[in-house]
């Protein structure tokens, strides 16, 4: 799509790609809607292949059967958001309809957190918080493709099919449903922190009560359902349902890390800093996912926006995440209990230090790398009046262009 009026279209300038073989997964037949990488032939053929059979004359008892499986499938491969639904709807009927809302209840560990203490509204840890987890990892696969097919996709169709980019129109996707998620997650965890002895990042709060063997409601729903959207974001990356970046390497040891980090922080009591670094990511990446999308609409209003993302990032992944490992080295040792006992669970010691350590300096490690392309990006903004995305897009983007124009 054109600017708004009076909006001045940046020169445009061929990028220069960067080829890499890794990550390269051969998923078979991509499905067109669960991917924003290009469907498969394969995947076409075998859509053809289905529609032909719903439409054929023959109307057996036994085909009439295999038609309605075949419709479900073309349906599914149409609408890949369809099977999580069901199976999330169907969980959640038999839960409510059952009338025991309690622990006792075997589905409640899937809907709702376990392990209340009794009295209290403080919840412990256990082995049904997996459950949990793994049921809202089904229903965000349900949650990003719905939100990006049914409400997103007309979205970015009406301010980006001009150009005919429909590689710019999948990121847009993407973005677009991290500005959904983000939005919600980056309060939520303010408004916990905020009500909480941690705020504002009140590093010693986070030792001085250490083991934090209980976690309140709406703190340990926060925490699993972040858990629960991290651990379908990796499977999102592994899989390639978004197609590879020019940073997937870094990407993926961003992954591990952050996934290491969250079992790690929840296991051996580490909460109050996994809710601090929750926030840093989340909303950098809120508004980073903003700045990319006014690049990808080229508004005027992306350079701003650019500019508020870079204080955001250098904010909150660095000032803030180097304050939490700074006080891994002044404060762990010298605030609260710091010893290990594993039948107490308390393993705030000389093991686990450098672990957090080492896990956190890699994170900022990464985080620098990001930061040295998005001052390449501020260079060639001041210097050469060009806003280029280094970070992370496709880069088979240019390719890709012209693959769609055919297509077309």
């Amino acid at each position: 799509m054109s600017s708004p009026p009076n909006a001045q279209v940046p020169p445009v300038k061929t990028r220069s790609r960067r080829s890499s073989s890794i990550g390269r997964i051969d998923l078979g037949a991509r499905v067109r809607s669960l991917s924003t990488s290009k469907e498969s032939d394969e995947g076409k053929q075998a859509s053809q292949a289905r529609v032909a059979q719903l439409a054929s004359a023959s109307s057996s008892d036994k085909e009439i059967l295999r038609k309605i499986v075949t419709a479900y499938v073309e349906l599914n491969y149409r609408h890949t958001w369809l099977t999580p639904l069901i199976i999330v709807l169907v969980v959640y009927a038999a839960y409510f309809s059952s009338g025991n809302y309690t622990e006792s209840n075997i589905l409640h560990q899937f809907v709702a957190i376990s392990y209340r203490v009794p009295g209290t509204n403080e919840y412990g840890k256990g082995y049904k918080d997996l459950f949990f987890v793994t049921f809202y990892i089904i229903f965000f696969f349900f949650f990003r493709e719905f939100v990006m097919q049914i409400i997103l996709k007309p979205i970015a169709h009406y301010f980006l099919s001009k150009n005919g980019n429909l590689s710019k129109m999948n990121r847009f996707l993407e973005q677009s449903y991290a500005i959904v998620y983000y939005s919600f997650s980056g309060p939520f965890g303010f408004y916990i922190m905020y009500h909480s002895d941690l705020w504002y990042f009140n590093t010693t709060n986070m030792y001085l009560t250490y083991p934090n063997f209980t976690n309140d409601y709406l703190y340990k729903i926060f925490y699993l359902v972040q858990a629960a959207f991290w651990a379908q974001q990796a499977c999102i990356l592994v899989l390639q349902v978004e197609k590879p970046r020019k940073d997937f390497m870094e990407l993926v040891f961003h992954h591990i890390v952050t996934i290491l980090l969250i079992w790690a922080s929840y296991v051996f009591h580490f909460t109050k800093m996994g809710l601090a670094i929750y926030i840093t990511m989340d909303v950098s990446d809120f508004f980073l996912a903003i700045s990319k999308n006014f690049n990808y609409l080229d508004w005027d209003i992306q350079v701003p926006s650019f500019v508020v993302f870079m204080v955001s990032w250098i904010y909150l992944r660095h000032y803030i995440n180097l304050k939490i490992l700074w006080s891994l080295l002044t404060e762990f040792k010298t605030v609260g209990n710091y010893t290990l006992n594993f039948a107490t669970q308390q393993y705030k010691c000389w093991i686990s230090q450098p672990i957090i350590v080492a896990l956190l300096g890699f994170l900022q490690i990464l985080n620098l790398y990001w930061l040295a392309l998005i001052f390449k990006v501020l260079f060639r903004l001041l210097f050469q009046n060009k806003m280029e995305d280094h970070r992370s897009d496709s880069e088979d983007d240019d390719d890709d262009s012209e693959q769609d124009k055919k297509n077309q």
